[in-house]
């Protein structure tokens, strides 16, 4: 009778525990079968995966892993731990590891002020994202033309300032780098926000400092498809705590990054709606190894770059394209432009005969993204809404706003575009390698074009 009225009585005053102990145990949520998942990713044979699948079946996974950056268990999640190593090796004061650079992107241009009746200047040669992630805060992108190196004209800038302009949106394209300091100095004297996308050129710098930590945003696509990244990740890089405050609160649903997630506003202006670009686990796992041999492989891909550079004749006919800082720049790819389409289309398939992978649009090529008057979803002016926002949003009228596009718009970067020829280059070729397609760039260009000791210097 006692031991019943110890079960009615609450165990507060005394009582026995209803629940004295849970006997219903299961499997991990992730567990063997995820781990296997990732390592038939790998490629293993199928002797390998039956050992490591022995391997993983004898070891004790307990409740198994938690794959998001919160509450991971560790005293330093990945997320944190790539977030750290980013602001280790960039020398900068935050990083923000975000699921993709269009994420980071969209994060740091809405952080810079960027929205309806605003204008960001962009260059006319880049990934779409850049110009999308502009209209994705509702903003309306500005294209301006490029130079030799394929890169923003800090010449043109000023030409495409008005009192909307809140942004300029400089882009390092396919390895090389943008002349950052003349675009700096545009960019402070006009009082404009600088949101860099260092996307395809990861690593490399300008005379001696990283790309990306010149504007007072540094956004980096961490993706299989370029030189740092295994899957889909970003990296949006700043100096400056409100800054950082703004994007974080944008890529992480408003505020969900705060020490005391769901307190009111510290300061006036700290919190809006946002979005959530968080990176996982696994993405940062990996990815915090890859950015750590970031140096190593930008140094390999720049080596065997000059090196072939080194060894090219010039020539009247051929002009190789400007490079701002032949030293800092990547270097995956060799270009130059031929005087006219169709001696490249010549040049591009008799180097494809010598072994020499290479490649040119040329005439009636099909649309790419990669350059303004193909992209599409914002120079046909269609918003996702009959509003059609942001290009006829009344704010943006308001203003004096009425942005058409239209090919012809950037002549330098409608000829450089289809006229350049690419040389692919690999950062594993040996000395050797890299002789031989000096030596075959040289034997075709000394067959269609004239040699010129006075010529365009290679470097």
């Amino acid at each position: 009778m006692d031991d019943e009225r110890k079960k009615q009585e609450l165990a507060l005053r005394g009582g026995l525990k209803a629940v004295s102990q849970i006997r219903g145990k299961g499997e991990p949520k992730i567990g063997v079968e995820e781990f296997m998942a990732l390592a038939m990713r790998f490629g293993f044979s199928d002797a390998a995966l039956r050992s490591i699948r022995a391997t993983v079946e004898a070891e004790s996974m307990g409740e198994g892993p938690f794959l998001a950056n919160y509450y991971s268990g560790l005293d330093e999640s990945c997320v944190e731990a790539f977030e750290r190593t980013a602001r280790e090796t960039f020398g900068v004061n935050y990083a923000i590891g975000v699921n993709s650079g269009t994420g980071a992107l969209h994060a740091a241009f809405v952080a810079a002020g960027v929205g309806p009746g605003k204008e960001v200047i962009c260059p006319a040669i880049g990934f779409f994202a850049t110009a999308m992630a502009v209209v994705q805060a509702k903003g309306v992108p500005i294209f301006c033309d490029v130079d030799e190196s394929l890169s923003m004209d800090p010449d043109k800038i000023e030409d495409h300032i008005t009192e909307r302009t809140v942004a300029l949106a400089p882009t390092e394209v396919m390895g090389s780098v943008c002349d950052m300091e003349r675009i700096m100095r545009v960019a402070r004297r006009h009082n404009l926000m600088v949101v860099e996308d260092v996307s395809q050129s990861c690593g490399a710098k300008f005379h001696g400092r990283y790309v990306g930590t010149f504007g007072d945003f540094g956004c980096i696509s961490i993706s299989a498809y370029k030189i740092v990244g295994a899957g889909e990740g970003g990296l949006v890089l700043t100096n400056e705590q409100r800054l950082w405050d703004r994007a974080q609160c944008l890529a992480e649903g408003g505020g969900l990054w705060r020490p005391d997630r769901f307190a009111p506003p510290r300061y006036e202006g700290e919190l809006f709606c946002g979005t959530n670009y968080r990176m996982s686990e696994l993405e940062a796992a990996v990815d915090v190894v890859q950015l750590r041999k970031m140096d190593e492989t930008v140094a390999r891909f720049n080596t065997v770059k000059r090196d072939i550079l080194r060894q090219l004749k010039t020539y009247r006919e051929i002009v190789p394209q400007k490079l701002n800082d032949p030293e800092g720049e990547v270097g995956y790819g060799l270009r130059f432009y031929p005087e006219t389409i169709e001696l490249g289309q010549r040049i591009v398939e008799a180097l494809k005969a010598e072994g020499v992978g290479c490649a040119m649009r040329g005439e009636d090529a099909s649309p790419d993204w990669h350059q303004y008057s193909f992209m599409f979803p914002i120079t046909l002016l269609n918003g996702p809404t009959d509003v059609n926002c942001p290009y006829e949003c009344p704010i943006y009228r308001e203003a004096g706003g009425d942005v058409h596009y239209s090919r012809g718009d950037c002549p330098v970067a409608d000829d450089l575009f289809d006229r350049v020829v690419t040389v692919f280059l690999n950062q594993w070729y040996t000395p050797e390698d890299r002789t031989a397609i000096a030596t075959g760039i040289n034997k075709v260009l000394d067959a269609y074009c004239t040699e010129d000791a006075n010529g365009r210097p290679w470097i």
